[in-house]
């Protein structure tokens, strides 16, 4: 095994949550499959990394902790190479920002929510670090 393919996100909606994290920068659509039963595989992310496999709640206890996956920490990571740019860019989308950003030991950091309310962190790794 050499690396982690997917990560699941519960989502309320499908096209909503594809045209939000198709947004997000270097993300696109990678797969949206139908399944039968209004079920489809949908796969958002940035080219050759993890993907985001799009979940569509299925029952109370699914739509309970859509936007809360991580039980209010931070779920998911996205490194980019230029954080100014990036974050900058998404502002200009709407994108939520819940702190300023800041200069941590492995880069800079800000903490961001995504349409459902699941906290993120947009990172620009310093050079070596993971």
């Amino acid at each position: 095994m050499s690396r982690i393919a997917l990560a699941t996100v519960l989502v309320a909606d499908y096209d909503e949550a594809i045209g939000w994290y198709a947004a997000l920068p270097g993300f696109r659509l990678r797969d949206d499959t139908p399944l039968g039963e209004g079920k489809r595989w949908v796969v958002v992310g940035p080219k050759g990394g993890c993907g985001l496999l799009i979940a569509l709640a299925a029952d109370e206890a699914q739509r309970a902790a859509i936007g809360n996956q991580a039980a209010g920490r931070v779920a998911f990571f996205l490194h980019t190479d230029d954080f100014v740019r990036d974050h900058a860019a998404m502002l200009a989308a709407g994108v939520v920002f819940v702190e300023e950003p800041r200069h941590e030991p492995y880069g800079t950091v800000a903490v961001f929510r995504d349409l459902y309310g699941n906290l993120w962190d947009l990172i620009e790794p310093k050079s070596g670090a993971a």
